[in-house]
């Protein structure tokens, strides 16, 4: 899957303080994923979330940095990233097995070892009891680590996990899908952003 803007593309050169999202529409209401903080995109399957995750690991290998990718759920397509314009030899896929602890510790672990612009925790797909047994202190630690790094830190996933630990949440919804014909060629999606208590949303295209 492949994000394509509404408008045209955000230029490449990202501001210091902040990552591109690859929609120009977008970038106007978030102001872009902010570095040195945590940021949520949750939302369900089929919603145009992995499209997103996709287009931010796009526009950070294409700015020639380095990335992380802890995969709680072994859900990351390789194929379809690279589709997506991600080089994936500025990528770094660690794999969980399904071991949501594991992948919690190893996102601690690479936050706090500097290098990375973009660290992403893919949480999607994790039993509700599960995340309730993760306590807030966790996502307070993953927050400080990404202040201390200057990472951009993003966790994805079904719903809201870390509450007032984020300082940017994306919530990602279908609107309607896209033919032509009998051809599925995508989605519209509609994201609600809130940002310090302010709501506002965007729309953008996930293409196949």
């Amino acid at each position: 899957m492949v994000l394509a803007s509404v408008l045209p593309l955000a230029p490449l050169e990202a501001p210091a303080s902040v990552l591109s999202t690859g929609s120009s529409d977008l970038n106007e209401v978030c102001g872009g994923i902010p570095r040195a903080t945590l940021t949520e995109i949750v939302g369900g399957p089929s919603s145009g979330r992995t499209g997103l995750l996709l287009s931010l690991l796009h526009q950070a290998t294409l700015l020639g940095e380095c990335c992380v990718l802890v995969d709680a759920h072994d859900a990351f397509d390789p194929t379809s990233a690279s589709l997506a314009g991600v080089q994936l030899s500025r990528l770094l896929w660690v794999r969980c097995g399904g071991n949501v602890e594991n992948a919690m510790k190893a996102c601690d672990l690479l936050i706090r070892a500097g290098g990375f612009g973009l660290v992403m925790l893919d949480l999607s797909g994790t039993e509700a009891s599960t995340i309730g047994r993760i306590p807030l202190t966790s996502w307070f630690r993953l927050r400080h680590g990404a202040e201390q790094s200057g990472a951009a830190l993003v966790v994805t996933g079904d719903q809201v996990y870390s509450k007032s630990c984020a300082r940017l949440q994306l919530e990602v919804r279908k609107e309607q899908n896209l033919w032509s014909a009998k051809l599925l060629l995508g989605i519209r999606a509609l994201i609600k952003v809130r940002n310090r208590q302010h709501l506002r949303a965007a729309q953008f295209c996930v293409v196949r």
